[in-house]
C-alpha cells in the first residue's frame, strides 16, 4: 500500500486527487498539506511513502522544500505535479532532489504510473518533457546563464525576482545582507546581467518564480 501526502494549496485540487485515488487498491491518501510548513511537520510525525508535490504553494516551497525533504531521516521520493511544462524546470526540480516530474495536464492512467513507478524507487518524467530533454541534449544547446549558478546563487536569484529585497532574503535565509549582496553580484557577473530589472526579466521568462 502506498501511503500518498498530497501537497497542493487548492481545496479543489486535493479532492480531485482524492477522488481519483479512491478507485485504487494500492494507494491511500494519507496526509494533506497546503503550505511547505505543514508538509515538514507532517513528515516528522507520519510515515509517507511518497510526496506528491506542487511547486506553487505558500511559504518554503519549490527547490529548497525538495531539498529540506530530502534531508530528512528516511525522507519519502518526491512526485512533482506541475502546471509548468518547461524542460528547465523540470530538470532543476529533478537535479534538486525530485524522483520524478508530471504535469498537471498528463491523463490519470500517467499519473497513477507515475506515482507507483516513483514509490517503488523508480524515477518517472512526463514523456513530452522527457522528449524535449533528449533533443536538447543531442542538439548540444549550450548551457543557458542560470544553470552556470550555483545553488545557493539561485536560489537568492528566486527569491529576488519574487520581490524581496536583500535584508528580507537575509533574514530568511539566516546570514548576512552583505553575503546575501556579496552572492548577488557574483550572479549578476556570471549570467552578464546589468540592471536588477533585467534580472528579474530573466527569471520571469525562465519560469524561475516558481
Amino acid at each position: 500500500m502506498i501511503h500518498l501526502m498530497i501537497v497542493d494549496d487548492h481545496a479543489l485540487m486535493r479532492e480531485g486527487l482524492k477522488q481519483l485515488f479512491e478507485g485504487e487498491d494500492d494507494i491511500i491518501v494519507g496526509a494533506e498539506a497546503a503550505s511547505g510548513e505543514e508538509v515538514l511537520a507532517i513528515l516528522q510525525k507520519e510515515n509517507i511513502d511518497l510526496v506528491l508535490l506542487d511547486l506553487s504553494i505558500p511559504g518554503i516551497h519549490g527547490v529548497e522544500l525538495i531539498a529540506k525533504i530530502r534531508e530528512m531521516p528516511d525522507s519519502p521520493p518526491i512526485l512533482v505535479l506541475s502546471m509548468h511544462n518547461e524542460p528547465q524546470i523540470a530538470k532543476r526540480k529533478l537535479k534538486s532532489g525530485a524522483s520524478g516530474y508530471i504535469t498537471k495536464d498528463s491523463s490519470p492512467k500517467d499519473l497513477l504510473e507515475a506515482i507507483r513507478k516513483v514509490a517503488a524507487g523508480g524515477r518517472y518524467i512526463a514523456g513530452d518533457i522527457a522528449e524535449r530533454i533528449a533533443f536538447e541534449a543531442s542538439s548540444a544547446a549550450p548551457l543557458v546563464p542560470h544553470e552556470l549558478l550555483s545553488g545557493r546563487e539561485l536560489m537568492i536569484l528566486r527569491m529576488l525576482a519574487k520581490g524581496k529585497k536583500v535584508h528580507e532574503i537575509a533574514q530568511e535565509l539566516d546570514i548576512s545582507s552583505k553575503t546575501v549582496s556579496t552572492h548577488k553580484a557574483r550572479l549578476m557577473q556570471k549570467m552578464h546581467i546589468d540592471s536588477d530589472v533585467k534580472l528579474v526579466q530573466y527569471a520571469i521568462a525562465h519560469g524561475m518564480t516558481v
